[in-house]
């Protein structure tokens, strides 16, 4: 997306992009054949007075990602309403193990849908815990030197160099989710940096996920993607949360909507650091009694809080007025920017009258 175009926008929205709706033979082992995110979402069931589930896709229907109509469908929408690019969550273990690669290696060799994306490294063990199993290994995130990054560059690099790749100051985006992880980030960062510029791009613009009160230093820039850091409960406010979980079955965490506007609004941006705003919040689809809850979400209240987040960019380099979004399709998180039965496309909606209105003076 070039600059010219950038200052057209109020910001850039980038939406992140799960890529679990098709069958794979992990999940086929671990969850039972044919299972993908929709099983999850088919399955959930109201946990609280007033908690509403089953939530369910309206327009594009329980669709397959291995089916290019699919995937164009969700580009068309998601360029109509102002949503610059995907970031599809990319999953590299190590020693070359990759999985749900298919959808994003099908766009990428296809050269369809003609829709700007970058990639989120999902850097982050798989385990039982979050699908209601036992909180067994399912698969390790492992980090094992530098020739691995050197060929986890190089796998990347085709994508890197599409014409569609989002870039900021030229450079390649790309996201890590839990970039302390790495044991030597720094020198991953390095190394890729030495490695873009030797395959003549301008470098890799490295956003890291923020999880606490840490500096990510030598990162382009920061984000902070749980929207559940919000200021303390009481004690006693917990102390009623752990008995509705362990004896009534309530969800672990359960937060109003506008406690989330209210506390994103008053959270002060590091220099280089993105505003995430969310649609909604529900994974107890997927987590059941261990899930967290955002209650009373409309698309009234996800407009204020995308302007909110627009305010706090709007002095920014527009190539770097850039806004989060998680995510276009979480369905068994409850966050989600596709059509769905309670609202269509009132999210979207939101979005397209906020980025592509008269901007600021």
């Amino acid at each position: 997306m070039s600059l010219e175009l950038n200052s057209m926008r109020n910001a850039r929205v980038i939406a992140f992009y799960l890529p679990q709706y098709f069958p794979i033979p992990e999940n086929d082992e671990w969850h039972g054949k044919g299972f993908t995110e929709w099983t999850n979402v088919t399955k959930a069931k109201p946990m609280f007075k007033g908690h509403y589930q089953p939530i369910l896709p309206s327009e594009l229907g329980f669709y397959d990602l291995r089916v290019p109509e699919t995937r164009k469908a969700q580009a068309d929408l998601a360029r109509e309403y102002g949503v610059e690019a995907f970031c599809y969550w990319h999953y590299w273990f190590g020693a070359g193990k990759r999985i749900l690669e298919r959808p994003f290696n099908e766009v990428l060799e296809s050269g369809e849908p003609d829709f700007p994306f970058c990639l989120a490294w999902a850097n982050a063990s798989w385990t039982g815990i979050w699908y209601g199993m036992q909180n067994n290994m399912l698969l390790e995130q492992k980090y094992l030197g530098e020739q691995e990054d050197t060929e986890h560059f190089y796998f990347l690099l085709k994508a890197f160099k599409d014409s569609r790749y989002l870039r900021v100051n030229n450079k390649p985006l790309f996201f890590i989710y839990a970039p302390l992880d790495h044991p030597d980030v720094q020198n991953f960062m390095r190394l890729w940096q030495k490695l873009a510029q030797k395959e003549g791009l301008d470098g890799v613009f490295f956003v890291g996920a923020l999880w606490g009160s840490e500096d990510l230093p030598n990162f382009s820039g920061t984000a902070r993607i749980d929207p559940f850091e919000l200021p303390g409960q009481s004690k006693l406010n917990k102390a009623i949360s752990l008995i509705k979980q362990r004896f009534f079955g309530y969800p672990r965490r359960i937060v109003d909507y506008d406690d989330v506007v209210e506390c994103l609004k008053n959270r002060a941006l590091k220099e280089n650091e993105f505003p995430v705003i969310t649609p909604n919040w529900d994974n107890t689809a997927r987590s059941g009694s261990r899930g967290s809850v955002i209650t009373n979400s409309t698309p009234e209240k996800f407009d204020l809080m995308l302007k909110n987040a627009i305010k706090k960019i709007e002095r920014r380099d527009p190539d770097e007025r850039i806004i989060f979004v998680e995510a276009w399709n979480e369905w068994a998180e409850g966050n989600y920017l596709e059509p769905d039965i309670k609202f269509g496309r009132g999210f979207l909606e939101a979005i397209r009258k906020n980025i592509f209105s008269a901007l600021s003076t």
